[in-house]
């Protein structure tokens, strides 16, 4: 079954009945993990088994012998993977051979697209989804917060839906925990719904983050290791949410993809960024950081990521620290 954003929630109920493995890829990674997160609550309770495609490359066997495993207290299960290109390809293809039927995969693929490997590998089977998911608009994401609102008691009018998916940059992710914030705020529910206006939403301080998170973001991954110390001593000032920040290196990384299969074998990275349309605020950091980041080397810098991802969602209660070191090593590597 092959789906985008435009079908996919009229037909997402449908697919989690009929289908036990479900990819999620393209440009839009917040849409794509937000399908995945929807797929996983229509499918009910269940253990959250995590993996990264890097650890499924070292081990193509291990996503087949975890879907078929029992829990130790006989919970249903669901396996989550977060991929990076078709780092998972082998695995995949072992978990489709097995003659077993097993537990759920949801595969949440970055810098992947519906032509990949894996894509063309599950699009014409009969128990697996293939989800496509574009660079979304305003009007999109805005109706898309409207709903996420209306699930938990927060009645939101068009323009401020559409006020909060300007600061979250259209990430769904990142208005997901706004809508949270307003619902705690207003002690809104579905039972007891309630109408925020412009004066909460400032209350909250329901604006994006990222000229907070830029900074340390640039420094990072431009190697500038004398920065990192006061950039992260600011993260702890300021009380930066930990995943916003990830998640804000992540739409960086995903950036660099983009523009590096584009750029090529080209050596003018100056010229090639100039005559891209990026922000031209952006253009000095972007053509450092293409420098530094290109082939293998970008590869690497994803999977890092999504290992700290998946490392900080079984350990929130460290994410700062955990956050901090994993940072440094990006900064040191991308230093020299």
């Amino acid at each position: 079954m092959k789906l985008t954003q435009k079908n996919f929630g009229t037909s997402a109920a449908r697919a989690a009945k009929e289908c036990r493995i479900f990819y999620f890829c393209g440009p839009d990674e917040a849409g794509a993990s937000d399908a995945a997160n929807r797929i996983a609550a229509l499918l009910g309770e269940a253990e959250k088994v995590e993996m990264t495609g890097a650890e499924l490359k070292r081990d193509p066997v291990k996503l087949a012998d975890e879907a078929r495993s029992v829990s130790l207290f006989g919970d249903k299960r669901i396996i989550h993977v977060r991929a990076t290109g078709d780092d998972a390809h082998d695995a995949v293809a072992t978990l489709v051979e097995s003659p077993v039927e097993g537990w759920p995969v949801l595969i949440v693929a970055t810098s992947a697209t519906d032509k990949s490997r894996i894509a063309k590998l599950l699009e014409n089977r009969s128990e697996a989804v293939v989800a496509m998911f574009y660079p979304p608009d305003l009007k999109a994401v805005a109706d898309a917060i409207r709903d996420m609102g209306g699930a938990v008691g927060v009645t939101l009018n068009h323009s401020l839906a559409e006020r909060i998916a300007r600061a979250t940059g259209l990430d769904t992710r990142m208005a997901r925990s706004e809508i949270e914030k307003l619902a705690l705020y207003l002690d809104a529910s579905p039972q007891s719904p309630r109408t925020p206006d412009a004066a909460v939403l400032d209350a909250i301080g329901a604006v994006s983050e990222d000229d907070s998170f830029m900074p340390l973001v640039n420094a990072v991954l431009s190697g500038d290791v004398r920065r990192l110390s006061g950039e992260l001593s600011r993260l702890r000032e300021l009380g930066l949410n930990p995943v916003g920040l990830l998640l804000a290196f992540e739409r960086r990384a995903t950036q660099l993809v983009q523009l590096a299969s584009r750029l090529g074998t080209r050596n003018d990275i100056d010229a090639f960024v100039n005559e891209e349309r990026v922000f031209f605020r952006d253009r000095t950091d972007l053509t450092n950081q293409l420098r530094r980041w290109r082939g293998a080397r970008l590869g690497k810098l994803c999977e890092r990521l999504s290992t700290l991802h998946c490392t900080l969602m079984e350990d929130n209660r460290n994410g700062e620290l955990v956050l901090a070191q994993g940072l440094a090593q990006i900064a040191r590597s991308a230093s020299r």
